[in-house]
């Protein structure tokens, strides 16, 4: 059947000589594998719409469970601000790989929502780390794995004076063994982080160093619990560190 659906690009890879398959993250039918035939073609019209990040409207030949065939695009949004800046499109880039990988493993179609609204937000100039900070706490939840972000993760105690990956969230005085000492804003934003919807934002006014105690503890959580290692995420640390 034929139906038009709002999606964007996740990945594109190119197939044969002059065609590419792409998937297309739906809330609707979630990832869809799609051939665009003949779009690499200086004269297709599908040459501008097949990439990774495209967000639009596609007409599909759709063939549940089987590769279905592109037919059309209309673009929703070209994030021309994401697509000007490296390092937004490194966010952007490692965003889209994050959602492929936990939408296999979570396929909850709340997903398409927040990779759409952080990806409006970055092509807003907000703050790309914090935004993507914001996802990868969310999807941490998808995932299975999120941190104890309500009391201290060994005992309970709301008395918390650091996050530690190590012992899974925040830890209180009484069982601080050796664990870096965050600030108290650190503490009390990244439980906002997790709380907050992106579509209200409106500022972000963070101190740097309290968005990297976020950050570093983010990665590390990531590292340990979740198993995902993606070749974006090591080019976007390398451009952070530029």
């Amino acid at each position: 059947m034929i139906i038009d659906v709002d999606g964007i690009i996740l990945n594109a890879k190119d197939y044969k000589d002059t065609s590419k398959i792409i998937n297309i993250f739906t809330k609707e039918y979630g990832i869809i594998g799609v051939i665009a035939k003949g779009c690499k073609s200086l004269k297709s019209n599908l040459r501008s719409v097949t990439d990774k990040l495209t967000y639009a409207t596609f007409t599909i030949y759709y063939k549940k469970d089987k590769l279905s065939i592109l037919s059309e695009a209309s673009v929703i949004n070209n994030f021309s601000n994401i697509k000007k800046d490296i390092e937004k499109i490194s966010y952007a880039s490692f965003l889209l790989d994050l959602t492929f990988q936990v939408y296999k493993q979570n396929n909850d179609d709340k997903l398409y929502d927040l990779i759409v609204s952080a990806l409006i937000k970055i092509n807003e100039n907000f703050n790309p780390l914090i935004i993507t900070n914001i996802i990868e706490l969310k999807y941490l939840d998808y995932l299975g794995v999120m941190p104890n972000l309500n009391g201290c993760s060994v005992c309970g105690s709301k008395s918390v004076i650091t996050l530690s990956s190590d012992k899974g969230g925040y830890i209180c005085r009484k069982c601080y063994t050796n664990e870096p000492i965050v600030s108290q804003k650190a503490i009390k934003l990244i439980r906002m982080y997790i709380l907050v919807d992106i579509n209200k934002i409106s500022k972000l006014d963070i101190n740097k160093n309290i968005v990297l105690e976020i950050n570093n503890f983010i990665d590390e959580y990531y590292d340990r619990y979740t198993g995902l290692y993606l070749k974006s995420k090591s080019l976007l640390n390398n451009i952070k560190s530029l």
